[in-house]
């Protein structure tokens, strides 16, 4: 018999023991410093949900708002991008289910304000809720960017 699928939201509410700080080891492990954060995904969550329509957010930005928060040299990259990721998909399945208020996943962007093709809808809704905000979005070859993103 197989395990029954986890939806998103269940997958968002597993803080399995997180927040918690490391210290990185391996290769290019210094770049980081001598204390990492890895957040819980509720944290990430609720950055994303304090992003206000016609603001975006970059994961490096979280990053950075998390690496402050918990006096750390710095925030995980890689436990980060997958909990923006966790984040966006449980609000779209709740959304999906007829809830209005959902964190708005969409305000948050990859460096230098691109998209994620990773996202609910990818690109293309990403996008379009973008644009309903106010946002210049263009795309240069595969890739899509919010114009003035830094």
């Amino acid at each position: 018999m197989s395990k029954a699928k986890r939806s998103w939201r269940e997958k968002l509410q597993d803080n399995k023991d997180l927040p918690k700080v490391i210290r990185p080891k391996g290769k290019g492990a210094t770049r980081y410093g001598e204390r990492m954060l890895v957040p819980a995904p509720m944290e990430v969550n609720k950055l994303m949900r304090g992003v206000r329509k016609g603001r975006v957010v970059t994961v490096g930005n979280l990053r950075e708002k998390l690496r402050v928060a918990h006096a750390t040299d710095s925030a995980c990259p890689l436990t980060t991008g997958i909990f923006v990721w966790v984040c966006s998909h449980a609000a779209f399945e709740e959304e999906a289910e007829g809830r209005k208020r959902v964190t708005p996943w969409w305000r948050t962007l990859k460096a230098k304000g691109e998209l994620n093709p990773k996202n609910p809808g990818g690109v293309e809704e990403q996008a379009r809720r973008l644009r309903a905000e106010g946002h210049t979005v263009t795309r240069r070859g595969k890739r899509w960017f919010v114009e003035g993103v830094e």
